[in-house]
């Protein structure tokens, strides 16, 4: 599909619709179910087009599921693609996903221990909290005053334009005593 195509072709009417278990019906239906009454980012096609990326179906499946799944690997994305189109192949979502981190769309993480990692949120040099024991990832907003460990003591000569910092630690939940001992 080109990107001028027009949006109502992403619809599917032959499928029946209910919730996100489906592609939704045309793309107000899309934005409602992706925005609700807040307006956190820009809809789908939108977002695809400010990167210069084709408007498919796959492509905004993988957003939607971005969305409602931050901080998510490419089996959970291309599960939740699926239930959205029906059918996509993890290879199309892998190609998706590069596309994305490519054009600056989305953000790939790569925590220790685990898979590759991917949001929506771009643009701020944020950092993350994951639990040691369940994997939950949380964003956390950059420390404001001193930055001990952002500014490097020594380059070795790489010209730095970036510091990641991954807080380690245990979730609420897994952090809760268990009641039973």
């Amino acid at each position: 599909m080109r990107e001028s195509d027009d949006a109502s072709k992403l619809a599917h009417p032959h499928r029946a619709q209910t919730g996100w278990s489906g592609c939704c019906h045309n793309l107000e239906s899309f934005k409602k179910r992706w925005l609700g009454e807040r307006v956190p980012h820009p809809d789908p096609v939108t977002m695809l087009r400010a990167a210069r990326l084709r408007v498919t179906r796959p492509r905004i499946a993988v957003l939607a599921a971005l969305h409602r799944h931050p901080h998510a690997d490419t089996d959970t994305l291309a599960e939740a693609a699926r239930a959205d189109l029906g059918t996509v192949s993890t290879q199309a979502v892998y190609d998706v996903l590069r596309a994305f981190t490519e054009s600056g769309l989305v953000r790939r993480i790569e925590p220790a221990g685990s898979p590759a990692r991917f949001e929506i949120r771009v643009g701020d040099n944020h950092h993350h909290v994951i639990c040691r024991h369940c994997g939950a990832i949380a964003d956390v907003d950059c420390a404001v005053g001193e930055r001990p460990c952002l500014d490097a003591s020594e380059t070795h000569g790489f010209v730095i334009d970036e510091a990641e910092v991954i807080y380690w630690g245990l979730c609420p939940s897994c952090a809760r005593p268990d009641p039973s001992s």
